[in-house]
């Protein structure tokens, strides 16, 4: 037969194996137990003989009519052997008839062999079923997946709390047929191909195994040009290995491997599914499913001659394996819809058995027992006291790092010998009273739930530990006292209530699963520990072992590593950019919006668009300003490009790389209010689209690899440039400058902004091969301004009104996030319900908020108290949260509200109704207020689409600047906007966003800024008078006076304010430094000297003075100086004039302040302000509107980066608007990035300048040295005759330099 028509016939006969069993199924629900004989029951005790097991068959009355325990307790349970392997679908109780006795839940736990029992688990956790209200009534489970074996155990958890424990069952299903093979570990099955080489595109491979071992090759096939397949244990974990290249070539990179599972070697029933599709593959081990796609090129698995299940055997050498054979049973092994096994079974040819294999599973009777407790679980077993030496062995598994293993007491008063994990290593110590007198280690790492065996042999003075059975690794010691055995050996922790020395724990309790414990070299049968009549133990549960893998599936998020103890598991974070137990939550901010909301300036970022969700952060530049916060992601082609030679046949394709995934984009994209790219052509003789009617010769790809043939300036769909919408192009003829095709030099330069097509991945050109024909293209970075969801907000009017989304499915994580503001004193603001499970935050009282949730373990309320109300109609933000690990709530800066979840019990959140918004579906009081920037799980839900179109419900909500005026800083003031505020700093000295940014600027010798006292003066355009921080005043009772400085002179003039009538406010430098200021008001003169230091020292100093009729302050770099009380009321009248630096009107000056205008001011001086007036600002931003005067060389400058900075350093500075620079585009060709001569012409640039700066240094002092006879009053210069020489000259070498810095700048 054809091997591809062999192929499908084999998926045929498989998927109908699959239909067939899925028929049984839907009528497997056959009542098992009532035709059971009475042997088949059995139980952990009975009341009496009237009330056996035999009597716990459904409906029956026999006896007292059902079963029940000598005593009541979780350690009861009875037991129903299904007389074979059966598939179960359901059971069903009753209580003891006629009686009080009923069980109110239970758990069920199953078996093949009545060992080695393993609970039933939903959801993956131990389903507790409810059970019965009264003794008669029946109540029925069906599973949500069938479970085969033989024996059923039901547990009882809870009764009926006025009686005892009472049973009557039924167990539903059906037959069950299978095909099991047995392997030894030194066995295998080799199934032979008909033809040499078998070459599939699809397989399908199914089988169930169960292994006490943790390694071991499950099948293998290989084939000679270097394909395989290999399935393995290895650690209790299977691996796939699968290369379907040529391994055999030198650089192939075709191998796969994909670990599935944990704990797989509990000697349990596992199934495993493979499907593979050319390069696709689905993983499937029990519930857990792993999609991955192979390596290489090739789509066909090529396995020659045979595949291998159980080992790998060498050909020519029976009985020899390459790796470790599988040990322990395979049941209904199908490759291709071949049943293996059932061809073994009949001896068909194409089955070649090496070694032994049976076909039945035989079962090792190992009982293992589980230590649950951190503090009270333990096991004593007695042992043969005085016997010369000692010998115990045992295996363990835990996840925990630190546990008690063993302690006993030795004969003869020799101490006591402890057997404990300490940090994951295995210890040992001999102990007598307090002192430790012998102590060895072993091992590391030993809580990685794997088994492990310990073996301990002592004879005399010597003891040896063995550690999983690694003879030449036993660790050897020698004790001072002989070593006699003792009675009691106390395993996993000592009893409670224990006070002598027989059972030491100089550590925790051991939380695990142990098994063949051998004392005295004799193997200790546990069913007589559960039976009572061996030993003792307290909160063990006997024949089965607890360990469950919290880590699989992995919870932690976003790549984050996941760690356990046997209660619970761990999230290792670090490596991530997220946070949280369980790396749930984004450590960036959405978007830049959201950066400026916390006060941040301009500069690099990463958003994360989508917080918790799957997309990650991305990197990009917000451009905080005044009016809008741009958004701005650069690529990796920045510069011009020059394209030559291109045409139709070869085109020039040109690929854009932001540095970040399509979807990172597209959410950033989609948040925002609007995005561009600018788009630049520089053509000569190069056309460009083409138009009017012709195929364009250049294109670019968007988003969706889509090909767009219109370019910037132009919207979608419409085939022209910007000029030919504006009617503005060269040839009007064409609708882009280029299209006509000229022989100079033009371009095409406008803003893409369709957002739906952004950003430019790719453009191509076509039309640059003719002679002469050139091009020069440049894309700039994408552009976004607005977030549409930080101001996204909705106003509920009445208690009624509510908006209604999708139901939203958070089974695992779930965090909501939103801004409220409100006056009312309680109110529902989000609730979404299930069956029965549900979540719903609300407002319970004035300061109590509370996040609810209900997995089905009952509602857990966390509550967060306000030492302020909350209803002051002022925004408050809100995150709550809910995972596998805890449940938290926080509100603004409140301390977060934390509530562990327990490690045990239901954990998915299954909702099924609509998600309500401001209100309940569940009639309570809902919620009257604003909720804004609402997040469930990172998306976003647009409350303003919705409100929109329901009633009650309004979308937007006024008074912002309630909560967020203080984000205006200065004297800003806040402004409401529909999407947010706007910070006015027109009456601040300040600007800038959040008006915090200083206005600077460097005063030379003789530059003065004199405002006048007039009628009022707009300081912006449209600006009304009311709103100008520049205004006449002509008698004011208070001034508020505030600048800093920056000088290394003295005496200087900083500030003054004069009048008509000559009265005067100074504030000035002395000769040595200290700080005068000066007031003269209705013929009466006031000096105030601050001597704390000298302020001409090149440092900041912030200046602040205020005085309120009577009442003088003055403060000095935040420090109190001076405070003074007029004795009358004193008013400036008729002010004519404010000045900073020189006075220019010099007659009547005070001649202290005379002798220090001489000179006026040198230095930097920023943030000036005489009440709402901002002289420096005025003269920097408005000279030609503003009554402002300025005389001399005034240069905006960072009086702090002055302080900070040597004065000689050169710094390059990029606009806040272009954090990547900008080139000149004049002339596209010559400013090309990769053009050498650009890089020539800017070093020769380079050293031009330095020349300049040093001829222009030494012409100024040769100067100076020929003028020295000279009057020291120049024309452009005036010095008072008291400064030396050497101040002259600084000042001078100051101004050259200052000219060099200047012109370098230009």
């Amino acid at each position: 037969m054809d091997p591809t028509a062999q192929l499908v016939s084999t998926l045929l006969l498989f998927s109908l194996w699959h239909l067939g069993l899925a028929a049984s199924n839907h009528n497997c629900e056959e009542p098992l137990v009532f035709s059971l004989p009475v042997t088949a029951f059995d139980s952990s005790s009975e009341l009496s003989g009237n009330h056996r097991s035999s009597f716990a068959k459904l409906n029956r009355r026999d006896g007292a009519g059902g079963w029940s325990p000598m005593d009541s307790s979780t350690e009861q349970w009875l037991q129903v052997d299904l007389g074979d392997r059966v598939e179960i679908t359901g059971v069903a109780t009753q209580g003891r008839y006629g009686s009080s006795d009923w069980i109110t839940s239970y758990i069920l736990m199953f078996s093949d062999t009545g060992r080695n029992w393993k609970q039933y688990r939903e959801e993956d956790i131990v389903w507790i079923f409810p059970g019965n209200i009264n003794a008669d009534n029946v109540i029925q489970h069906k599973f949500l997946h069938s479970v085969k074996a033989r024996f059923v155990r039901f547990v009882p958890v809870k009764w009926n709390f006025g009686g005892k424990i009472g049973l009557r069952v039924e167990v539903f299903g059906c037959s069950y047929k299978s095909d099991i093979a047995d392997f030894d570990g030194r066995s295998s099955l080799l199934y032979r191909f008909n033809q040499k080489q078998m070459s599939t595109f699809k397989d399908v491979i199914f089988l169930k195994f169960k292994s006490m071992q943790g390694d071991g090759v499950l099948f293998h096939g290989e084939g000679q040009r270097g394909d395989y397949i290999t399935l393995e244990l290895q650690k209790g974990k299977l691996a796939l290995h699968l290369n379907l290249g040529d391994a055999k070539l030198r650089f192939s990179n075709s191998h796969t491997s994909v670990t599935l599972g944990s704990l797989l070697d509990d000697q349990h029933w596992h199934s495993v599914l493979i499907e593979r599709f050319n390069k696709q593959v689905n993983f499937t081990v029990d519930k857990h499913t792993q999609h991955f796609r192979t390596k290489g090129d090739s789509d066909d698995l090529d396995i020659d001659y045979e595949l291998s299940f159980g080992g790998i055997p060498v050909p020519g050498k029976p009985g020899t394996f390459l790796k470790k054979n599988f040990h322990g049973c395979i049941e209904n092994l199908y490759y291709n819809g071949v049943n293996i096994i059932d061809l073994a079974k009949r001896r068909k040819p194409q089955i070649y058995i090496v070694g032994n294999v049976t076909f039945a599973c035989s079962e090792p009777q190992i009982t293992p027992i589980t230590f649950d407790s951190s503090n009270s679980s333990y096991l004593l077993l007695p042992g043969t006291p005085q016997l010369d030496g000692l010998s115990v062995s045992f295996q363990f598994r835990t996840w925990n790092k630190d546990g008690l293993l063993l302690s006993t007491e030795l004969s003869g008063g020799s101490g006591s010998l402890l057997v404990y994990l300490h940090h994951g290593q295995l210890s040992l110590i001999i102990q007598k009273g307090t002192e430790k007198y012998m102590g060895i280690n072993a091992g590391s790492n030993l809580y990685d739930g794997l088994w492990h065996s310990v073996n301990i042999n002592a004879r005399r003075h010597h003891i040896t530990l063995t550690l999983d059975n690694d003879v030449a690794s036993a660790v050897h010691a020698t004790t001072v006292s002989q070593i006699n055995s003792g009675n009691s050996y106390y395993f996993g922790g000592c009893p409670n209530n224990f006070t002598d020395l027989k059972c030491l724990n100089p550590i925790t309790a051991f939380q695990g699963c142990m098994r063949l414990i051998f004392i005295d070299n004799q193997p200790k049968d546990l069913i007589l520990v559960q039976q009572g009549s061996l030993g003792n133990f307290s909160d063990l549960r006997i024949d089965l072992c607890g360990i469950k893998d919290r880590c699989l599936p992995n919870y932690c998020e976003h790549g984050g590593k996941c760690s356990q103890s046997w209660t619970t598991f761990y999230c290792d974070c670090s490596e991530t950019d997220y946070t949280g137990p369980t790396c749930h939550n984004s450590i960036y901010e959405r978007s830049c919006e959201a950066y400026r909301h916390q006060g941040k300036t301009s500069g690099f970022f990463h958003i994360d668009s989508d917080a918790s969700g799957s997309l990650g952060p991305l990197l990009v530049y917000c451009n905080i300003t005044e009016d809008k916060i741009w958004t701005v992601v650069q690529h990796n082609n920045t510069g011009l490009t020059q394209i030559h030679g291109a045409d139709p046949g070869k085109p020039y394709t040109l690929n854009f790389n932001y540095n970040s995934s399509v979807e990172q984009l597209e959410a950033m994209i989609n948040s925002a209010e609007y995005c561009e790219q600018e788009a630049a052509y520089h053509c000569k003789k190069s056309r460009l689209l083409n138009t009017p009617n012709g195929m364009p010769f250049v294109w670019w790809v968007g988003r969706a690899s889509e090909k767009h043939p219109y370019w910037g300036g132009s919207p979608p769909g419409v085939q022209q440039c910007a000029c030919g919408l504006e009617e503005s192009c060269l040839d009007l003829r064409y609708f882009c400058n280029c299209d006509a095709d000229k022989e100079e030099w033009t371009n095409d330069t406008g803003f893409l902004s369709f957002k739906d097509h952004l950003p430019v991945n790719q453009i191509v050109v076509t039309d640059t091969s003719r002679p002469n024909s050139e091009a020069a293209l440049k894309i700039g970075p994408l552009r976004c301004y607005g977030d549409r969801q930080f101001w996204n907000t909705a106003s509920f009017n009445t208690e009624a009104s509510y908006l209604h989304f999708p139901t939203f499915h958070m089974e695992f994580s779930v965090d909501i996030s939103f801004f409220f503001k409100t006056n009312a004193t309680s109110g529902v603001i989000l609730e979404n319900l299930g069956m029965k499970d549900f979540i719903r935050i609300e407002i319970s009282s004035l300061t109590e908020i509370t996040f609810t949730v209900d997995v089905g373990n009952g509602p857990v309320e966390v509550m967060v108290l306000s030492l302020e109300p909350l209803n002051d109609n002022r925004w408050h933000y809100l995150h709550a949260e809910r995972n596998l690990k805890e449940t938290s709530l926080q509100v603004d800066n409140i301390p977060k509200k934390i509530l562990e979840a327990p490690s045990e019990g239901h954990f998915r959140l299954q909702l099924n109704n609509q998600l309500f918004v401001g209100g309940t579906a569940s009639r309570q009081k809902g919620f009257v207020g604003c909720i804004r920037a609402l997040h469930l799980n990172g998306q976003k839900l647009d409350l303003e689409e919705r409100a929109k179109m329901t009633s009650g419900v309004k979308p937007g909500c006024p008074g912002h600047c309630s909560s967020y005026s203080s984000l205006c800083h200065n004297g800003g003031k806040c402004v409401e906007k529909n999407n947010g505020i706007l910070c006015d700093c027109t009456n601040s000295p300040y600007e800038g966003p959040f008006c915090r940014k200083e206005v600077s600027a460097v005063f030379e010798a003789g530059t003065s800024i004199t405002y006048h006292f007039q009628e009022p003066y707009p300081v912006t355009k449209n600006a009304s008078s009311s709103s100008s921080a520049i205004y006449a005043d002509t008698s004011i009772a208070k001034e508020s006076i505030a600048f800093t400085f920056l000088t290394a002179y003295a005496p200087s003039l900083l500030f003054y304010i004069n009048s008509s009538i000559h009265d005067y406010l100074a504030v000035i430098l002395s000769k040595n430094g200290s700080l005068q200021v000066r007031y003269r008001m209705i013929d009466r003169s006031l000096i105030f000297t601050i001597d704390s230091g000298n302020f001409a020292n090149q440092e900041l100093h912030h200046v602040k003075i205020n005085r309120d009729g009577r009442e003088l302050t003055i403060q000095i770099d935040q420090v109190l100086k001076v405070k003074h009380n007029f004795s009358l009321e004193t008013d400036f009248r008729a002010i004519k004039s404010l000045t900073l630096g020189k006075v220019t009107d010099s007659q009547g000056l005070d001649p202290e302040v005379s002798k220090a205008n001489s000179f006026g001011f040198v230095g930097c001086m920023s943030s000036v302000q005489y009440n709402h007036i901002a002289p420096l600002k005025a003269a920097l931003r408005h000279p030609s509107i503003a009554p402002v005067t300025v005389l001399g060389s005034l240069v905006e400058s960072n009086c702090r980066s002055s302080a900070e900075v040597d004065v000689n350093t050169a710094t390059t500075i990029y606009s806040s608007s272009d954090p990547f620079g900008k080139t000149d585009e004049r002339e596209p060709l010559t400013n090309a990035v990769k053009s050498d001569s650009a890089v020539i012409g800017g070093v020769i640039a380079v050293v031009i300048f330095i020349i300049f700066c040093i001829v222009a240094i030494m012409s100024r002092f040769l100067y100076q040295h020929k003028q020295t006879h000279r009057s020291s009053q120049t024309k452009e210069k005036e010095y008072p005759e008291y400064l030396d020489s050497s101040f002259k000259t600084d000042v001078d070498l100051q101004n050259t330099v200052t000219e060099c810095k200047r012109e370098y700048f230009i």
